[in-house]
């Protein structure tokens, strides 16, 4: 195998064998409750909701949209949180749309294992930035997606477009 076929992705080994992925615990509360935003990958706390990085996304600034109350089931959320999550959601779209220039997105919820919740017990919306032609042939022939940018260097472009904006308005 020489050079061209091996995929360079150094910065995932960190997440491999990172406590945040530890089966007891929720990654999402334990990121919210940390005073490092940026070590977590965390870019915005609103009163209801936060937005944070996907530690394992599918196209760069792959976003997750969480309420910090630990809920897996919809109608279990408050009145509060479920318009928080829209409204978040919507600024969350506005940020990537400056930071990377999408061409569409892709904005859902997974709710149970069944339908792809990796953490079923806390229910985040993912919002995924997609560009024209961004499936290539990794994911169809190599079973691997490519992620062009650095979760650090996304986390800062992303951040900076926040602070940017939230001091606009």
């Amino acid at each position: 195998m020489d050079n061209h076929d091996r995929i360079w992705a150094p910065w995932r080994l960190e997440y491999i064998h990172n406590d945040i992925c530890k089966p007891n615990g929720c990654f999402l509360c334990e990121a919210a409750a940390s005073d490092n935003d940026r070590e977590k990958l965390l870019l915005h706390r609103d009163e209801h909701v936060f937005v944070i990085m996907n530690l394992y996304p599918y196209n760069n600034g792959h976003l997750l949209v969480a309420p910090y109350r630990h809920v897996g089931e919809i109608e279990n959320l408050t009145t509060d949180e479920m318009l928080a999550l829209g409204e978040v959601t919507r600024k969350a779209v506005r940020w990537m749309d400056k930071a990377y220039k999408p061409h569409g997105y892709n904005i859902g919820l997974n709710l149970g294992r069944v339908a792809g919740a990796g953490l079923p017990g806390h229910l985040h919306w993912h919002i995924v930035p997609r560009w024209d032609g961004d499936c290539n042939f990794m994911p169809v022939l190599g079973h691997v997606k490519v992620i062009s940018e650095g979760l650090l260097a996304g986390y800062d472009r992303i951040r900076q477009v926040i602070e940017d904006d939230l001091k606009s308005r």
